[in-house]
């Protein structure tokens, strides 16, 4: 795993390589993921079907097979083991309770005239949410997309999931049951994506398209914006841990290994101001390795995006932190809610030396779909308010009209829109001479 210092003379050009990364700007990968779309929105069913049979190998031979019933849905729930169906409720629950806080309802005033104003917040009618299937199955990105959704009072979610040779994990099936999804289909691609935009002849049309996927997914998810809503273009797992002080080695390496056995371009980085703890957690990094299923994944990644930074203090740690603007920030040390008053750029931010990232993708409740690749520099974590979307409310009174016609009669004219100033000047005209 590289090693930088702050004090090196070419640090800032080092560590701007470093973040350097573009996830859907390949001009074949865009031609490509157009064609698809395209496609899809020609042939409906049978062109998804076509891609499922090609690129997962599914075994389905007409598009109904592609579909699973809530029946499915159920025995996989059923199906589980005490442990297990305990552990996803749990984390259901927590998930929910997080999400409920989070709720937007609407309000109005009345102004100093008389009139009403305010605003409306109203769920969408329909939402699409994207999960990994095959390798990576991810039973809590189903929870995670699919229960801040019905927080928000969204009435129908659909799920697309790839379903590699036709197999599915059944743990991810029991989360739609036990997270409420209205219809789950197993196809997955760009040819997902397209479906959820723009409808085919069994699958509906959605509103906004949530959750990750790969690089298709992604491009695919761009492409589509601004026919249907979504949350972001997301980029491989990153985390970034500062540690300083009294600290366990062993800990804060499983950590940055944490993120960086996802993805060969997952992004791991540690930071601190003790030279001590970074060797040593190189060290330990380098022995977790030697035990890990996914080593060669893990290795990969920290190889090609991965680093040890020593810094000169914490100020110095600080700054680095939000030119990054890390999906994941551990703060590892005695006054880490005093240093998270410092960070103005993370999507999830883990205080303490207690406080390990996995519990965040899993159950600790917050959302795990965050910002990527510097997007926390202005996006947000997954939230109800992705779900909802808000209307302005205006109700003039019979007097309270008078000020705010002049107002815009006025204003109009200087913008040279005569029928905007006559629209209002009629209403205080009107008025005025009635009285």
């Amino acid at each position: 795993m590289r090693r930088l210092s702050t004090q090196d003379q070419n640090f800032k050009q080092l560590f701007a390589e470093l973040l350097a990364f573009e996830t859907v700007n390949d001009p074949q990968l865009i031609q490509t993921v157009d064609q698809i779309i395209a496609d899809v929105r020609q042939y409906g069913d049978d062109h998804v079907l076509k891609l499922t049979q090609q690129f997962d190998r599914h075994p389905a031979h007409q598009f109904s097979d592609l579909e699973l019933t809530q029946e499915q849905l159920k025995i996989a729930f059923d199906g589980l083991s005490t442990e297990i169906r305990e552990a996803l409720e749990l984390a259901a629950r927590r998930i929910r309770t997080f999400h409920q806080a989070q709720k937007q309802e609407g309000w109005t005033y009345v102004d100093e005239l008389g009139n009403t104003l305010g605003q409306k917040v109203t769920p969408l009618d329909r939402v699409g949410i994207y999960v990994p299937g095959g390798l990576a199955s991810y039973p809590s990105s189903v929870l995670m997309n699919a229960l801040p959704a019905h927080v928000a009072g969204v009435p129908e979610i659909i799920m697309v999931v790839p379903a590699p040779n036709g197999e599915l994990n059944p743990l991810v099936l029991a989360a739609a049951y036990l997270a409420g999804v209205s219809r789950v289909f197993t196809i997955g691609g760009a040819q997902a994506v397209a479906a959820l935009a723009y409808g085919t002849q069994t699958i509906p049309a959605v509103d906004k398209i949530t959750g990750p996927g790969n690089r298709f997914v992604a491009a695919a998810k761009r492409a589509v914006f601004g026919q249907v809503g979504i949350d972001m273009i997301a980029g491989p797992s990153e985390i970034l841990v500062y540690a300083e002080g009294e600290n366990n080695a062993e800990w804060l390496a499983m950590d940055v290994l944490s993120q960086a056995e996802h993805d060969t371009v997952a992004q791991a980085i540690f930071i601190t101001p003790d030279q001590a703890l970074l060797n040593a957690v190189d060290a330990a990094i380098e022995k977790h390795l030697t035990e890990l299923p996914k080593a060669e994944i893990a290795r990969t990644s920290i190889q090609n995006r991965g680093a040890l930074v020593l810094v000169k203090d914490r100020a110095e740690a600080v700054e680095l932190i939000n030119q990054v603007a890390p999906e994941h920030l551990e703060l590892c040390l005695d006054e880490a809610e005093l240093m998270s008053q410092e960070i103005r750029h993370a999507g999830a931010i883990f205080m303490g030396r207690y406080t390990p990232e996995a519990i965040g993708d899993y159950c600790a409740g917050p959302n795990h779909v965050l910002p990527t690749s510097g997007t926390a520099r202005f996006s947000s974590p997954l939230g109800v308010y992705d779900f909802q979307k808000r209307s302005s409310l205006i109700m003039c009174s019979k007097e309270g009209v008078k000020t705010l016609a002049k107002t815009a009669d006025v204003l109009a004219v200087e913008e040279n829109l005569d029928a905007h100033a006559r629209s209002a000047r009629y209403r205080y005209e009107s008025l005025s001479a009635s009285l």
